[in-house]
């Protein structure tokens, strides 16, 4: 494991100092925690067995409760818009004592599906240790955020005697994976216990593994199943083909509307917008994407640019006859699944109004086009002008041993936006654990176990600096 976690600073205190050296005592616990919670098979998806999400709630429970912090520690569900009983979220509450703040701290229990396991080289829930990494699906993504939350925690109860004034609320989710369907309901539900002066959501990247990031821009999302029909039911390819149209073809002619040549994306209604950006070359995209040899990249301006403040369109799925099982037939119909990525600045709704009207405008031959499992999203910026970003930046640059990165992201949280439609007031800060190699989502998804201590240090220390003072002297 990388032992570096940054130079002991001298503007720290005694307190400060006490859970940093309280943290990397703990780290060999905090491994073993995140162990045993990748070894549960939390996937939230409806094709999944609900039993492992409650089996990972209860053990982060367990964990929360072992902790001795809170006054409050339970498991709860609240219900989807279509009125399904939504995945387990745990919930722990302590209130905070003369004047201090207090900070709520997210992060989900739930994982993606593991894919293919001859994908992977160990088993997706059988975590391994391989060097500097534990690989396991929800490793970093975002178990490793729930362990930093407890760790971080555990730190500050062991440094204080459990006499401390800060305010704390662990939110961790159990089906951010699969749409975050129950999300505004269950603020609805416990919206008294959740609200907080600042909201830390550990669900993010940073720059390197040497480098934290506060990602200040996130894209929004707009999903859904689009489904292409041409013929009532298949034909003879040889009889018909060349005449008839079938599903396939106006399918790929459909979707190839959707770009321009260079790739970006050619739909009327979807905007982006400019800002400054680091250098990130196309060697680096190459290496952290993984490209195949004398692939290029797509789109214009900065790399990043495109990554953060440009939309995206993807084919994420499609439902067709295998290659296998294909037989010499016209196609009836094919479903594909869309995923777009929307620009800060745009709402979510008007960007899916806007891919709805391209579709339907450019529908080939005729063909029948049919919209369903919509899901929207909304882009989020962070506010950086309060004393959250101030005060995280510092204990990021005493956790890291440099300063922190302002970053956006490509990916999308939309749940931020009810978090901040719901508690106006609040200071939202976007961290996390992951790096440009950890492969969330992806086979051989992994948790490098150096950033993992240092963003528990980070997050530590900022519950320690949080806890010295008032709401009144932090925002002077």
């Amino acid at each position: 494991m990388t032992e570096n976690t940054g130079t002991t600073h001298s503007d720290e205190t005694d307190l400060q100092a006490e859970v940093r050296r309280i943290v990397e005592q703990n780290m060999p616990g905090s491994v073993a925690t995140l162990t045993d919670l990748v070894r549960i098979p939390s996937v939230s998806w409806d094709a999944f067995d609900r039993a492992f999400v409650a089996q990972s709630a209860d053990a982060v429970a367990s964990l929360l409760e072992e902790t001795g912090a809170f006054d409050s520690v339970i498991v709860s569900q609240a219900e989807t818009p279509e009125g399904a009983l939504g995945q387990p979220a745990v919930l722990a509450s302590r209130a905070a004592k003369n004047g201090r703040p207090t900070v709520l701290l997210y992060a989900h229990h739930d994982v993606q599906p593991p894919g293919d396991d001859a994908d992977w080289e160990s088993a997706p829930y059988e975590p391994t240790i391989r060097g500097d990494r534990l690989y396991g699906r929800g490793a970093s993504d975002d178990k490793a955020g729930v362990v930093s939350h407890i760790a971080s925690v555990r730190a500050l109860v062991e440094a204080t005697a459990n006499e401390f004034d800060v305010g704390l609320v662990v939110f961790i989710e159990g089906e951010e994976e699969f749409g975050s369907r129950s999300f505004s309901a269950f603020l609805d539900k416990h919206r008294d216990q959740l609200e907080a002066d600042v909201i830390v959501v550990a669900d993010s990247d940073n720059w390197n593994i040497d480098t934290p990031a506060i990602t200040i821009s996130l894209r929004g999302n707009v999903t859904f199943k689009l489904t292409v029909r041409t013929l009532e039911h298949a034909s003879h390819s040889g009889m018909f083909g060349g005449a008839a149209p079938d599903a396939m073809l106006a399918t790929v002619r459909l979707l190839a509307s959707l770009h321009g040549d260079d790739g970006s994306v050619a739909v009327d209604g979807l905007v982006g917008t400019q800002d400054v950006t680091p250098d990130y070359p196309e060697s680096q995209l190459a290496h952290e994407a993984g490209f195949v040899d004398g692939v290029t990249s797509i789109g214009h301006g900065s790399i990043l640019s495109r990554l953060w403040f440009q939309p995206a369109i993807s084919v994420t799925g499609i439902d067709a006859p295998s290659v296998a099982n294909a037989s010499n037939t016209l196609l009836p119909q094919v479903a594909v699944r869309i995923s777009s990525r929307i620009a800060p600045g745009q709402k979510a709704s008007d960007a899916f109004d806007a891919i709805e009207k391209h579709l339907r405008d450019n529908a080939p031959f005729g063909a029948a086009i049919e919209f369903s499992d919509v899901d929207l999203g909304d882009a989020f910026l962070v506010d950086t002008s309060g004393w959250a970003v101030r005060e995280a930046k510092t204990a990021m640059r005493n956790g890291w041993g440099v300063e922190a990165v302002e970053t956006g992201i490509g990916g999308s949280i939309p749940f931020i936006s009810d978090l901040a439609r719901v508690f106006p007031a609040a200071q939202i800060l976007v961290t996390g654990v992951e790096d440009p190699d950890t492969r969330a989502h992806s086979p051989n998804e992994s948790q490098h176990l150096g950033v993992l201590k240092r963003a528990i240090v980070s997050e530590a220390l900022l519950l320690a600096r949080l806890n010295e003072r008032t709401l009144e002297q932090l925002a002077e």
